[in-house]
């Protein structure tokens, strides 16, 4: 911490994953094994952030009284998963004398596994292995907005709420990216603000923004378009404060997030 940033990516191998999820832990690991030598990286705790495809989150709002075990028991309800092959945690993210936030999560542990195997393989130590979803929510200064990663494959979307990530999505666009992509964009874009409004979970008023990150940017008229069939402000994503202009921020974006961790 405190030191010159650096930054680059490498193609993740022919076979290494599968709709963000590892399938071969060693060649993925080699694969960035090598990238951390051309970045000259010699850090070897990493905090790793693991797409969204290896797990599940929910955010519940609880009065302030509610004790650990109701809330347990909550969460025990609102994800009934199979305790032998997904683990389950929860914790409070904010503290409020009226109210309980309690940010939960649930993973595929031999998916997980397989992160955690690919990052010791490179010769790193995963201190940390953290959602993307959660990662990108830290990183946007907007307390509610629509994040879209168009540079993973497939697309990303996050809504967050009140600083928190509510729902996440992935999908592949019809159209490749590009000029002609408003319409690919703006259907699941829709898609996620109707399934959130319907849930009761929040307004998400017309004012929030759609914030669109990845390589390269869509031309302004693109943006225009997306924002016309969507009904909320689309914008390039802002670069997050205190950030080296050299570090393309679309492009590393989750792993600002990761880096902005308090624990």
């Amino acid at each position: 911490m405190g030191g010159p940033m650096r930054c680059g990516t490498g193609a993740v191998p022919a076979g290494g994953s599968s709709r963000g999820r590892i399938v071969d832990p060693a060649a993925v690991g080699f694969a960035l094994k090598q990238l951390l030598a051309r970045c000259e990286v010699t850090e070897t705790r990493a905090l790793v952030a693991a797409g969204d495809a290896v797990a599940t989150f929910r955010v519940f709002e609880l009065p302030g009284n509610t004790v650990d075990s109701d809330v347990a028991a909550t969460v025990a309800k609102e994800l009934p998963l199979d305790p032998d092959r997904i683990a389950v945690r929860w914790f409070d993210v904010q503290g409020a004398t009226d109210q309980r936030v309690i940010y939960a999560a649930a993973w595929d542990r031999a998916l997980v596994k397989n992160v955690v195997d690919a990052t010791r393989a490179a010769g790193l130590e995963p201190v940390v292995v953290d959602l993307k979803s959660a990662a990108l929510a830290r990183a946007v200064g907007e307390p509610s907005c629509v994040v879209v990663d168009l540079s993973s494959d497939p697309v990303d979307m996050v809504l967050v709420d009140g600083h928190m990530p509510r729902v996440w999505h992935a999908f592949e666009p019809k159209t490749p990216i590009g000029p002609d992509v408003a319409s690919s964009l703006a259907a699941p874009l829709r898609s996620m603000l109707r399934f959130y409004r319907r849930r009761g979970s929040g307004s998400f008023g017309g004012r929030y923004p759609i914030l669109i990150g990845g390589e390269h940017m869509l031309p302004h008229e693109t943006l225009a378009k997306v924002a016309e069939l969507v009904g909320q402000p689309v914008v390039p994503m802002p670069a997050p404060a205190r950030v080296d202009p050299s570090v393309r921020h679309g492009t590393f974006l989750a792993c600002l997030g990761l880096m902005m961790r308090r624990t």
